[in-house]
């Protein structure tokens, strides 16, 4: 079964005589361990797409499976516990905890996990250590460069486990140093993790770590297509 399903999909913001369509007759399924990269200029439609998929958004029209099931098919209570528990979230601006710890803020959707509280900090470290911020738990967000504090969104995204991880622009603010740091650790969580990967970028440099490229214009689909050249990982930055 995909673990992803849209049919058809469009969304229009605004009625009666002024509307403005954001997305028109998307059509594409994910299988499970896939890394796509969603690209397209400023408007194409990227990140509404992003927030249709993560249940942030409804559609208008059209049909989004997420394992099998729509979203009316799920309660409310169901949506918010499936965007928590199967759904990891990374956006450009961090959106971390100021004044937080790094391991406080990686353990965050734990709280609402229905995980013993006893797990939390084991479950949090285990993760931590994988982006290479072992020597960083007590730091805040402040205290943190821009890559690391990418590398704790990343940290936080994968705590809970998710059947799939949406980045939108997760690069958009670090340098090209700490920006390819990531993109290594991302290739990577998709290709030992094998973890399902969706990346909302306008960059071709950040695009060509994925294996499968889907083109927006206008908000439309304009092409779906392996990455012949991909990028490859590098030594993971310890």
């Amino acid at each position: 079964m995909a673990l992803i399903e849209v049919k058809n999909l469009e969304k229009i913001y605004g009625d009666g005589e002024v509307t403005t369509p954001a997305l028109r007759d998307i059509s594409f399924i994910v299988e499970p361990g896939e890394f796509i990269a969603v690209m397209g200029p400023s408007g194409s439609g990227k990140s509404t797409l992003l927030h249709i998929l993560g249940f942030l958004d409804r559609q208008t029209s059209g049909i989004y499976r997420f394992e099998g099931k729509t979203i009316d098919d799920y309660s409310k209570d169901e949506i918010a516990r499936t965007r928590n528990k199967k759904m990891g979230f990374v956006f450009q601006a961090f959106n971390l905890l100021a004044r937080t710890s790094v391991l406080e803020n990686v353990k965050l959707p734990l709280v609402y996990s229905g995980i013993k509280q006893t797990e939390w900090d084991a479950m949090a470290m285990e993760v931590i250590e994988s982006m290479g911020l072992t020597k960083r738990i007590k730091h805040e967000p402040s205290q943190l460069s821009g890559g690391e504090r990418q590398r704790v969104a990343i940290a936080r995204a994968l705590v809970n486990n998710p059947s799939v991880i949406f980045l939108d622009e997760p690069t958009g603010n670090l340098d090209s140093k700490s920006g390819r740091t990531v993109m290594e650790i991302i290739q990577k969580l998709s290709e030992e993790e094998k973890r399902t990967i969706i990346l909302i970028t306008h960059e071709n440099s950040t695009a060509e770590y994925a294996k499968r490229t889907i083109r927006l214009l206008d908000g439309r689909i304009v092409s779906d297509e392996k990455v012949a050249n991909r990028r490859d990982a590098r030594d993971f930055i310890k």
